[in-house]
């Protein structure tokens, strides 16, 4: 019982730890420095606070390895309960850190575009930052692929919180309505675009109507 507790301090304190350098890195960081639809602004910012945006890279990179360090602290935990099941979690979460990793890489493109190096001087500045904002959608297209993994490791991880008898049986069906969240998030990004687009503005229209009939 020592151990147990002992393991799921260290993963509590690891899934946190991941909590908080997955926020910085994929939506304070970017929040902060990427405007929506300008490139220009989004260069401008970025030329401005290039150490800002080069710590959300670092600290995307170290998410990861966290990611990576939080399925084993997981596995070490619930291993008893089901093994194989523990062996998919850890799987889906080496690919999830992995494909997270080569977004985050992606980024280091916009910073290429944006050094001034001789061999750009070719384009002009609308070009470059245009170059640039096209690496920042694309590392955010592979993040929106990425929430397909995010979601798939936490069916076989709710499963195991759900049959095991140290945690209540209703974080493990919490985590896997999470699971299936971001599956459909996922699927939505990709292959359905328009409808995500159109169910964002039908809630704010919604509220906008509440709000007029509230006043």
């Amino acid at each position: 019982m020592n151990a147990t507790k002992k393991n799921a301090k260290i993963a509590g304190w690891t899934y946190l730890l991941l909590a908080i350098t997955g926020f910085y890195s994929i939506m304070y960081v970017p929040g902060e420095l990427v405007v929506f639809g300008d490139a220009t602004a989004t260069a401008d910012n970025i030329a401005s606070s290039e150490l800002f945006f080069r710590s959300g890279i670092f600290v995307g990179l170290v998410s990861s390895i966290i990611f990576v360090a939080l399925a084993l602290a997981l596995y070490r935990l619930l291993k008893e309960i089901n093994h194989s099941q523990a062996i998919l979690m850890v799987t889906l979460v080496v690919l999830a850190a992995a494909t997270g990793l080569l977004a985050t890489l992606i980024q280091l493109g916009a910073l290429i575009a944006l050094s001034g190096a001789d061999f750009l001087s070719v384009f002009d500045k609308p070009q470059l930052d245009a170059l640039a904002y096209v690496f920042l959608r694309w590392e955010s297209h592979v993040v929106q692929g990425v929430q397909i993994f995010w979601g798939l490791w936490l069916f076989p991880f709710g499963l195991l919180v759900y049959q095991s008898r140290f945690i209540p049986k209703i974080f493990g069906v919490l985590v896997m309505i999470a699971g299936f969240a971001y599956v459909l998030s996922s699927f939505m990004s990709i292959v359905l675009p328009q409808h995500k687009v159109w169910l964002l503005i039908v809630g704010a229209k919604a509220q906008t109507e509440e709000r007029q009939s509230q006043s």
